[in-house]
C-alpha cells in the first residue's frame, strides 16, 4: 500500500517492501505470543515477594501497588534482570550462558527469589523445549545435568532469540512479563481489580519506554535494590497461609 504522504524531495516514496512487513509481522507475532500471560511458562505460581507485602500491611491497595511496580522496574529488572538477558541473548554458546547464569545466581541473595528464579526459567525452558525452539533443549539438557542453572532472565534472552525475537523486542516482553507476574499476583490476593491492573501497566509502559532507551548495564555490573521486597520474599516461608511459592 502506498503511503499517503509525499517525501521531502516532493517525490513519492517507495511502497514497504511485503517480505519486510511480513517480517515485520511476525516479530510482532512471535513477541505477543511469548509475553502473553497464556503462555504456559509456570509465573503464575510467585509473586516475588508481594505476597509477604500484602500480608503486612505494606501494600493494601492499588496506589501502593502503583508506586511499588515502577520501582521495581527500575531498581531490579532494569539492573539486574535486564542485564543477564541481553547478555544472554549475544551469547555465542551455552559456555557463555553458564556463566552468566553463574552471575545471577551469585547476585541474587534471597533463596527464594533465586529458587523461583530457577523454577520459572525451567518452566520456560521445558516448553521452548517441547515446540522445538532452537537451542531449547540443549540448554535444559545442560540444567538438568546440573551444568547450568537454568536463571529466568537468563533463559529469556537465548529461547527468544531461537524463537525469533529482535533484542529489543526480547527485552519489551521481559519488562511486560516483569509487570504483568506483580500484577496478576496482586490481583489473585485481592488488592486490585482488573481494571485497575490495566491502568498501572498502562502508566508503567512509560516507564518501561523510558528503561529501554538507556544503555544496558554490562552482566559484570549487575545489583538489585528493592530491599523490602527481597526481605519480604526471604519471610514469606514463615506465613502461616501461603497462596505463591515466594
Amino acid at each position: 500500500m502506498e503511503r499517503d504522504v509525499q517525501g521531502h524531495d516532493g517525490t513519492w516514496p517507495e511502497p514497504d517492501d511485503a517480505r519486510s512487513r511480513g517480517a515485520e509481522a511476525m516479530q510482532l507475532l512471535a513477541c505477543l505470543q511469548n509475553a502473553d500471560s497464556f503462555f504456559p511458562a509456570g509465573g503464575v505460581a510467585f509473586s516475588w515477594g508481594l505476597e509477604t507485602l500484602v500480608a503486612d500491611g505494606l501494600v493494601r491497595d492499588a496506589q501502593q501497588l502503583q508506586a511499588l511496580v515502577p520501582a521495581q522496574l527500575r531498581y531490579r529488572w532494569n539492573v539486574a534482570e535486564r542485564p543477564a538477558l541481553v547478555a544472554a541473548y549475544r551469547a555465542a554458546d551455552l559456555e557463555q550462558i553458564r556463566t552468566i547464569d553463574q552471575q545471577v545466581e551469585a547476585m541474587t541473595l534471597a533463596t527464594e527469589l533465586r529458587e523461583g528464579s530457577r523454577r520459572a526459567g525451567a518452566s520456560l525452558l521445558s516448553v521452548h523445549a517441547r515446540l522445538g525452539t532452537r537451542g531449547a533443549q540443549a540448554y535444559r539438557t545442560a540444567v538438568h545435568a546440573g551444568q547450568a542453572h537454568g536463571h529466568l532472565p537468563v533463559v529469556q534472552g537465548w529461547i527468544w532469540r531461537g524463537a525469533g525475537l529482535s533484542e529489543t523486542a526480547a527485552q519489551a516482553a521481559s519488562a511486560h512479563t516483569f509487570c504483568v507476574a506483580l500484577l496478576g499476583a496482586a490481583l489473585r490476593l485481592s488488592v486490585i481489580g482488573h481494571l485497575d491492573g490495566q491502568r498501572i501497566l498502562l502508566e508503567a509502559r512509560a516507564v518501561m519506554m523510558e528503561l529501554l532507551d538507556e544503555p544496558v548495564l554490562d552482566v559484570e555490573e549487575m545489583y538489585s535494590c528493592v530491599p523490602a521486597t527481597e526481605i519480604a520474599a526471604m519471610r514469606h516461608e514463615s506465613q502461616t497461609v501461603r497462596l505463591f511459592a515466594n
